[in-house]
């Protein structure tokens, strides 16, 4: 049997605001908007090429800006910083784990690049470069 991870719930406080930022800034693709009774509206959303998706919502049990260190794996970083900065997310230089723990500016080696930016509640994101397969 097959246990696939499919949807993370994303806690937000404004889903219109979110949805707007998720699909036009991060280009993520609106794969449903249900409104399931009055105030309570859940959006789903898929990053391109991936098997998850996340849901968006005001009603998820969990505070705006809680969730930390989502992770989006990409071939090229530098691209995918472009493109999220050229839509106006703010993302930060490309960074890599030095051998004592800390961030240090750049690449390192292989599965060592990131970069991270917050979406509009705070809620966490990185970036990491992972080699093509």
């Amino acid at each position: 049997m097959d246990w696939k991870l499919e949807v993370v719930p994303i806690p937000v406080a404004d889903v219109e605001k979110a949805k707007e930022f998720y699909s036009e800034r991060l280009g993520f693709v609106v794969d449903h908007d249900t409104r399931i009774s009055p105030g309570v509206r859940v959006v789903q959303l898929t990053p391109r090429g991936s098997a998850c998706s996340v849901v968006i919502g005001a009603a998820t049990g969990t505070a705006p800006g809680a969730v930390q260190g989502l992770q989006l794996v990409v071939t090229d970083i530098d691209a995918a910083r472009d493109e999220l900065a050229g839509r106006g997310v703010e993302v930060s230089d490309v960074k890599h784990y030095a051998k004592d723990g800390t961030l240090a500016e750049g690449k390192g080696g292989e599965w060592n690049a990131f970069v991270f930016f917050n979406d509009l509640d705070g809620n966490g994101w990185i970036l990491q470069e992972g080699p093509s397969r």
